[in-house]
This record gives structure tokens, sequence and C-alpha cells, in this order.
């Protein structure tokens, strides 16, 4: 290791300069590893998506631009629901101007809604703070999600009274059911489309994933689409599934070039 300082900072000690041979085979031990992360982490939402579920027998009731919604009304028609419970309100550090500083950059991680809608699962934000406030604060941070106010023991009752955390429904018909619950640390990497899909029950929905019998799947990559597309191109797009298709096959090639350099 060698020592490197800059500007007055405290030396650090930093690792080797290696030759480039060196480094490929130090980040191909590397890449060993995270792949065995990348196929737990996989393992683990199949585990995930046959967790028992908690039916919701309460009602609850939000307030939102509108007026008041239930909690089936947060779906929008959809079959998944995740509510992220973020902390606006009297009493929490930066109100009125801001909401928590966590909740907000977590806010500011979120990806375009369309592609979580695609995938028939949609996101809302739950705060206590008045809806003329949220209004306010999602113009001034530029947040495009749909945000509630909670009006009742919604965040009392499925743990997020005194701490962030998501919460993931399923919608049967009328009936509604918790089937999982992200807090703390596991916030942290909540943000991505494919972070909201994995704690969902149906998961990705793409045909490599291992979920229970009759659950939806299709092509991988095949469904991608641009934001603003989704509703004007409803089938896979031929010319988007060649290039996927060319594209899976080069990428695995290195992966076995890799594999071989190990």
């Amino acid at each position: 290791m060698s020592k490197s300082s800059e500007n007055g900072r405290a030396a650090m000690q930093t690792p080797p300069v290696v030759s480039q041979e060196a480094w490929e085979a130090a980040r191909l031990q590397m890449l060993a590893k995270e792949k065995a992360q990348v196929r737990a982490r996989d393992a683990l939402a199949a585990e995930r998506r046959r967790m028992p579920w908690m039916a919701v027998e309460k009602a609850y009731v939000f307030e939102g631009p509108k007026g008041k919604m239930s909690l089936l009304d947060l779906f929008e028609g959809r079959r998944q629901l995740v509510v992220y419970r973020a902390f606006f309100e009297p009493g929490v550090f930066g109100w009125p101007d801001h909401a928590c500083r966590g909740c907000s950059l977590g806010a500011d991680q979120v990806g375009h809604l369309s592609h979580l809608n695609q995938r028939d699962t949609t996101l809302v934000y739950a705060s206590r703070a008045p809806q003329a406030d949220i209004a306010r604060l999602k113009a001034r941070m530029g947040w495009e999600m749909p945000w509630y106010t909670i009006t009742d023991s919604f965040d009392a009752d499925f743990g997020v009274a005194e701490w962030h955390g998501h919460n993931v429904f399923f919608r049967d018909g009328d009936r509604i059911f918790r089937t999982y619950f992200v807090n703390s640390r596991g916030d942290e990497a909540m943000g991505t489309v494919w972070s909201y899909l994995d704690i969902t029950p149906l998961g990705r929905q793409e045909v490599w994933e291992d979920s229970p019998q009759g659950y939806p799947q299709g092509p991988t990559y095949k469904w991608w689409n641009w934001h603003d597309n989704y509703e004007a191109e409803a089938a896979p797009n031929a010319k988007w599934a060649a290039v996927t298709d060319a594209g899976e096959a080069a990428f695995r090639k290195i992966a076995e070039e890799e594999r071989k350099a190990l």
C-alpha cells in the first residue's frame, strides 16, 4: 500500500499500482465474487416470492390531490403496490421547507415510474403532511411520484410510525394482502426499477426467474421500452427483440471467456 495526501488531508493508505495483466487478474477474482452475490440475491428474491401473505382487513383512508382515497385506490388498478413512508410533517427536521434529508435523498433516486407501471406495479409515497404542503414540496424538488397524506393508523399498523420503510401489497380483486416490508438500511438500495420489482410478489416477471407456478413471466429484455412509448407500443418490437438477442449472445460469450480466464 502507498500513502497519498492532498490539500492538507490525512494520508490515505492506497492500494498498490500494478500492471494491466495483474489488474485484470484481480478484477476477474472480484468478478467471480460479484457474480456469486448476484446469484445469491436472485435466490433470495425467489424465496421472497414464496413468502406467506397477510390479509389486510382494516379500511385505511388517505388524502390525495382529489380528496379521500382508500388503500385499494392507491393501486391505480394495478395488482402490486409499494408504499414508502416518507417523513414530511411538523416535527421533522427540515419542516416545512423540506422533508427528512434521508427520505429526500431516497426520493431523488426514484426512476421513471412508467417502467414499474408496465410491470403492473404502482409506487407511492405517504406522509402526514397536508396535501397542499406535499404539492409545494414536490414542485420545489421536482418529484413526480404520487404522494398521499396518512390520516389514520396506517403508519403504526405497518411499522412505519417512527421510521421510514417500504410496505409491499398485492391486490386480488378487492382483496389486499401485505407481502413484504423493507426498512432501515434496506431502504438504501431502493430507487431503481429492479430494486422495487425484486421486493414484489411477482418479481421482474421474466422467464429466467424462479417463481411459483402460474406467475406471469415473459422474455427477458423484450418488454423494455422508452418511458414515453409503452402505450404506443404495447407489443414487443421485433427490431428491439433482435437487438436484445444479439446483445445477450455477445455478453454470454464475454462471460464464458471471463470464466475460462479464472
